[in-house]
């Protein structure tokens, strides 16, 4: 079966990606869908985890993820946990947090700790050199331990809406480039 726009799903991060986020902006242009979550407040990973195995096995072919922030997070858990890793073509993670941290807020200490298993699909991870969730080399450390390639993307904050991304072309380029690997 070939790829097809729904076989891209797209997982925001805490709070969810507004409408100005290059996620949203990529569903309106390209047809992705969202796996939406019960809590966007007080995520819980196994709820998280949960969905995405639901969306996951309920989707008629395997299918490429692109996660934001906490999103990224998701993945690796999730491919840590789940028998069904196969469902998954490859993944984009952007701007992965730092879930560790002493300053993160009590709604994601259930991410805790950072899965660091090597995934078992192709992935490349997207990272900012001031994200402020999230210390590049910390950054980098995960995308190595995920046995993701590291894409830097210079000096843009938490790649999301306030980093002024638009539709982000050069992200999605990243993409592409994964799915015709």
């Amino acid at each position: 079966m070939p790829d097809t726009a729904s076989s891209v799903l797209v997982l925001p991060g805490w709070q969810n990606s507004d409408a100005d986020h290059w996620q949203t902006r990529w569903e309106r242009r390209h047809g992705y869908r969202r796996v939406d979550q019960d809590d966007w407040q007080w995520p819980r990973r196994g709820d998280w985890m949960a969905r995405l195995e639901e969306v996951l096995l309920a989707a008629p072919q395997p299918c490429w993820l692109v996660a934001h922030s906490l999103g990224c997070q998701l993945v690796a858990a999730w491919a840590a946990h789940t028998k069904q890793a196969d469902r998954v073509r490859g993944a984009l993670l952007v701007g992965p947090p730092d879930t560790e941290r002493e300053d993160m807020p009590p709604q994601l200490h259930s991410w805790r700790p950072v899965p660091r298993r090597r995934l078992p699909f192709a992935a490349t991870v997207v990272i900012s050199t001031d994200d402020p969730y999230c210390a590049p080399q910390r950054a980098g450390t995960m995308a190595q331990d995920w046995g993701a390639t590291l894409v830097v993307a210079g000096a843009v904050g938490h790649l999301n809406s306030e980093s002024g991304l638009g539709d982000w072309d050069a992200g999605h380029q990243l993409l592409i480039a994964l799915r015709t690997a």
